[in-house]
């Protein structure tokens, strides 16, 4: 016989493990809602999620799982929300705001919470509509920054190709043109065109390579990603939007004079700038 505990749990982390191991998800996504979950502890808590280095080996705060519940619950997760909708892309805050929503229903059904604070809530656009681009005095001191190569590639095509962010991440090798300094003609698709940073740096990223992405994680794909998505030569996969976003806002928080760091979007669009 298996041992089911029905009881209220007191704690908000106790309550998500209980909600993962009754969804029925692939192991995959269910880290993918732990993460998500997690993300919800720290802002409830009136904490920055942790990105980068400093997320490994952090532990979300200690929170009782009435914070979802009663009068307060709601304006406390407007918050939360509006607080994510500063410092992660609005993908990101749809998705995680999204897999809350599955866990509260879980929760209300069960009658842990006895409302479902997140009703009717959206996240608001962002003060700067999303992609308000830094003054030249900033910027300057974004691409000056000592970081690894994929990034500076990164941020230079952002800034000087003026692309959607989605369109850079979902370059690949092969798409190059490297000698007219674009992106070669495929259906569907509008041509990218960069400037000389860019034309220096790209050669030194793809050396060796003559396919798969154009931006790579640091570590090997996991077991199932698409082939599309993953490196022939190295086995890493395809760089995605979050952890670009991360890693642009850890480097940067300290330039940030509101200390949370820019986003991707505001490396856009505007004149390069030479170095």
């Amino acid at each position: 016989m298996i041992y089911c505990d029905t009881s209220v749990p007191v704690e908000y982390a106790v309550a998500v493990d209980r909600y993962l191991a009754a969804a029925p998800l692939g192991e995959g996504s269910r880290r993918v809602y732990r993460i998500a979950l997690a993300n919800w502890a720290w802002l409830l808590a009136g904490r920055p999620v942790p990105v980068g280095a400093a997320r490994r080996g952090a532990h979300p705060p200690v929170l009782p799982l009435k914070v979802l519940d009663g009068p307060g619950a709601a304006e406390l997760l407007r918050g939360a929300l509006d607080r994510r909708c500063t410092d992660a892309d609005p993908r990101t805050v749809h998705r995680e705001l999204s897999i809350l929503r599955g866990a509260l229903a879980h929760w209300q059904d069960l009658g842990w919470i006895a409302a479902d604070p997140a009703a009717g809530l959206r996240p608001l656009p962002r003060p700067d509509g999303g992609a308000a681009a830094l003054g030249p005095e900033q910027l300057r001191a974004v691409l000056a920054l000592r970081v690894p190569l994929r990034e500076r590639v990164t941020w230079r095509l952002l800034h000087e190709s003026g692309a959607r962010v989605e369109a850079v991440l979902a370059l690949d090798v092969d798409d190059l043109d490297l000698l007219h300094r674009r992106t070669r003609p495929r259906t569907g698709r509008p041509a990218l065109h960069w400037q000389a940073a860019s034309a220096r740096l790209l050669p030194l990223l793809v050396a060796g390579r003559t396919e798969g992405p154009l931006l790579l994680t640091e570590r090997r794909a996991p077991a199932g990603t698409p082939a599309a998505d993953r490196c022939p030569y190295t086995g890493r996969s395809r760089l995605s939007y979050r952890r670009a976003a991360e890693l642009l806002t850890t480097a940067t928080r300290r330039l940030d004079p509101a200390g949370r760091g820019y986003t991707l979007h505001q490396l856009r669009p505007g004149p390069a700038t030479e170095s």
